[in-house]
Parts: C-alpha cells; sequence; structure tokens
C-alpha cells in the first residue's frame, strides 16, 4: 500500500486527525520557544552538524576505539551486518544467562531489526517499559513516531485498552489513573527481569562508554535491577569525545520536547559487580547509506523527531501511513536506501517546504534529500501510467513557449467563466478542500510586455 492509500485511510477520521495535528504542532511550538531562549543556538546546531560529518568521515577509526576502550571497562562487545544477525546475537546472550523475562526501554534499532517477535517465537517475555511504547506493544502496533510512540492514541482509547489488557476501571482517560496502573503494572515486571534491553543515544569513543536518554527512568530501572544488561546500538551513534556530549544533550531534549534536557540521561560505562553488560552494534544498510554522497548526511540524525513534529504531511496522515520503522521526512529518506520498491512513495510525501531542515538541530538537508530521492525513483521504478503521461504532457508543454502560452490562456478564462462545480469536479482532488483564485486577465508576461510598450 503507498503512503497516500495507507494516509487516505487514517484521514476518514477528521476530529482524529485534527487532534494529532494539533498536538504535533504544540510539541514543535514548545521545541521553538525553548530553541530561541538558547544563545548561541545556530551555532551549537553548526558544531552539532560538524561533529557527526567529522564522525562519519572517520567512522571506522571511532568504531575500533569505541569497542577497545569499553572491552578495557569490562563490557562484552558483539558486531553485527544486519538485524538478523543482531536478534541471534541478542538471542544467544539471553540463552547463556538463562533469561526468560526481558525489561525493554525504547529503541528504534530493535524495532527496526524485529527483535521483540524473535525473541518471543522462542518463548522470551520482552515488556517494553516506556509508556508510549508499551501502550503500542498491547495494542499490537508499530510506534508512529520516533519519540511519541502513541500519539497516534488518544487518552480514551488507551483507557479502553487498559481496561482489556490490565483490567483497570473505565476512568474516561483520566491520564493521572491510567499512568499510576502503568507503573503498578511495570514495577512487577521490572523486579522480576532477567535481562535489560537499552538502546543507545550518544556512544563515545574516547571513554567506551554510552548514554542512554528517557523522561520516564524506565532504562535506569531495568538496567540497575536486571543482571544483565544488553545495549544495541547501530553505528552512526559514536561521536568523538566526552566533551562533545553536551552539544547533543542540549540539541537533543530542545529539538524533540522542549525540554532543556530529557529528565534522565543516564551514563553507562562498565558492569556492576557481579552483572554483565553487552554492546552490539549494528550495520544494517547504514555502511550503504554513507557510501552514497547525496545521502550520507541523513546519519547524523539523533533521532530528535523534530522534523516529524513540523511536517504539514506527517501531521495529518500519521506515522502508520509511513509503513517503516522511522516514519516522517528523516525516514522517508532513509527508508527508500534499504528497499526502494517498497519505499518508493515516500519521498514524494512532502511539500518540499524545508522546514524539516530549518528544525533539524544536525541541519541535514532533509528537503534536498528528498528532492534527490524523486529523482532517483522516477529514473528506476514504473511510474503509474496516468503520472507518467501527466508529466510527459507537462513537460512538453513547458518546453514549448507558444503551447505553454495558449494553455494558460485557456486555464486563465477557464477559472474566470466556468463554474465553480466543472472546476472543483472529482477527478480535481486538490480541489475538494481548496479553492482557486479567479484567474487574471493577462499573464505575468502578457502584462511586463504591455508594461514594456508603455514606457
Amino acid at each position: 500500500m503507498s503512503h497516500s492509500q495507507a494516509a487516505t485511510l487514517f484521514n476518514k477520521d477528521e476530529k482524529k486527525v485534527n487532534w494529532h495535528d494539533k498536538a504535533l504542532w504544540f510539541v514543535r511550538h514548545k521545541r521553538d520557544k525553548s530553541a530561541h531562549s538558547v544563545e548561541g543556538w545556530e551555532e551549537l546546531r553548526n558544531l552539532g552538524q560538524g561533529i557527526k560529518a567529522h564522525m562519519l568521515s572517520n567512522l571506522d577509526h571511532y568504531l575500533i576505539q569505541f569497542e577497545e576502550n569499553a572491552l578495557k571497562n569490562g563490557v562484552e562487545v558483539h558486531w553485527a551486518k544486519d538485524g538478523a544477525e543482531h536478534n541471534k546475537i541478542v538471542h544467544s546472550i539471553l540463552k547463556a544467562h538463562n533469561a526468560k523475562k526481558v525489561v525493554k526501554s525504547k529503541s528504534m534499532l530493535t524495532e527496526e531489526c524485529h527483535l521483540n517477535p524473535f525473541l518471543e517465537a522462542d518463548g522470551i517475555e520482552v515488556i517494553d517499559t516506556d509508556l508510549g511504547e508499551r501502550i503500542v506493544q498491547l495494542a499490537k502496533e508499530p510506534p508512529s513516531h520516533i519519540v511519541l510512540p502513541a500519539i497516534h492514541k488518544t487518552k480514551e482509547e488507551v483507557d479502553v485498552l487498559f481496561q482489556k489488557h490490565l483490567g483497570t476501571k473505565p476512568c474516561d482517560g483520566d491520564p493521572q489513573y491510567l499512568t499510576g496502573e502503568a507503573r503498578k503494572h511495570l514495577r512487577e515486571k521490572f523486579v522480576s527481569a532477567d535481562a535489560a534491553i537499552t538502546g543507545v543515544n550518544f556512544a563515545i569513543a574516547d571513554t567506551g562508554g554510552f548514554v542512554v536518554c528517557t523522561n520516564e527512568g524506565n532504562a535506569d530501572m531495568g538496567a540497575h535491577l536486571a543482571p544483565v544488561h544488553i545495549a544495541c546500538m547501530g553505528i552512526e551513534k559514536i561521536i568523538p569525545k566526552q566533551e562533545h556530549l553536551g552539544v547533543f544533550l542540549r540539541l537533543l531534549g530542545r529539538s524533540a520536547t522542549g525540554q532543556h534536557i530529557t529528565t534522565y540521561s543516564s551514563h553507562f560505562k562498565k558492569p556492576r559487580k557481579g552483572t554483565k553488560m553487552h554492546i552490539v552494534i549494528v550495520d544494517n544498510g547504514r555502511t550503504e547509506q554513507l557510501s552514497r554522497p547525496d545521502f550520507r548526511a541523513s546519519l547524523q540524525c539523533i533521532r530528535c523527531g523534530a522534523c516529524m513534529n513540523t511536517c504539514p504531511i506527517y501531521r495529518r496522515s500519521g506515522g502508520h501511513s509511513y509503513d517503516a520503522t522511522i516514519p516522517g521526512p528523516i525516514g522517508s529518506i532513509l527508508s527508500p536506501g534499504k528497499d526502494l520498491k517498497k519505499h518508493s512513495s515516500l519521498p514524494f510525501a512532502s511539500t518540499l517546504c524545508g522546514s524539516c531542515s530549518d528544525v533539524c538541530p544536525v541541519k541535514i538537508d532533509i528537503h534536498t534529500q528528498l528532492y534527490k530521492w524523486r529523482q532517483i525513483i522516477t529514473k528506476e521504478t514504473k511510474q503509474p501510467y496516468v503520472k507518467a503521461m501527466s508529466m510527459k504532457m507537462m513537460g512538453d508543454m513547458f518546453s514549448k513557449p507558444a503551447k505553454f502560452e495558449k494553455v494558460g490562456k485557456v486555464a486563465r478564462w477557464s477559472l474566470r467563466n466556468l463554474p465553480k462545480g466543472m472546476i472543483n469536479s472529482k477527478p480535481n482532488v486538490w480541489g475538494n478542500a481548496r479553492d482557486l483564485p479567479s484567474g487574471p486577465e493577462e499573464s505575468f508576461d502578457e502584462w511586463y510586455k504591455n508594461r514594456k510598450k508603455d514606457e
């Protein structure tokens, strides 16, 4: 199913779409207020971009340095070329420790690798402990946003979901009651867990340590209570030095939710006495993306979700319409690199307004990369007949000034004289929700020439 078809399904509930749109725009507004309160915000973004670009140009060096330092710290390091190998490694670690109950904090990498169903198929219980992630897990849905995974669900829907799975009382969507019941439910899972799995927000090459950012403290609860901690990270999560961390922590919280910093920025360096710590470093197509000059900067992404919160298409189509682990503008760059045919519609799910690039904390040229993917997709994949023919006709018209002028005259006359019902007819989907202005008497070219004559 293409993005437009999936978005059409999401848009059937107009009230929910409007709510989704306003909720995400509220988060975008918080980001703006927080960013504008920082003196030198743009310089901070420049620093973040420069550090990430330098890291990507020296990725092999920093990965080896990170591994060497992590091993010195007593951490076991594993390498996975793809999602399947990642899952097997995590499974083997759990098997070695006879772990049957796992608590997991938010990790888009494990979502990307489909770790949960892989482990569950072998009878291992995996509980997502981020509240939003737990909500979508109970609903048997993927997250629709990388920071706000259950943003597509209303509090009333969560109320019904909790009644079904957690045995809660009807509360008309009372957030305080629902979060309290979620705490009770998850506390039991934390206490009885055999192992904890976390993601990695930043891995520091010169110390071998890593940082996990949460607002709920669930990563800490899991990692500090369980005897085994498995951290899963993509190769692009490396930053060169400890001193660089302050740049990204200031950028991440503000860009994601408008906070000055995430509530918990948890530093992990070595296992506690009597416990084990493992790090699984995963490629899964990242080196291939790195080899593409036009798209390598997409690997600078720090997963803040700001591009989603500002994107007019994402806000009104929902994350599930992208059918990808990372939705929204940044996902529309990453996904075609993995499966061009499946995700060929995503780069077209954009107005190319550039708002995504404007808010990106590490200055990824997102809208430019989307446009470049469009060029590749148009050349390498078969386009729908109607689209191919219309583009051919448009190309022919734009290449012939005389024809362009004649078509323009007909269009202007039609906008002035034809009934609205004929212009906004069924074939004109765009006109269902918008009205075109009345056509001018003359084109700009005609106006300019007439003006020159009068001078």
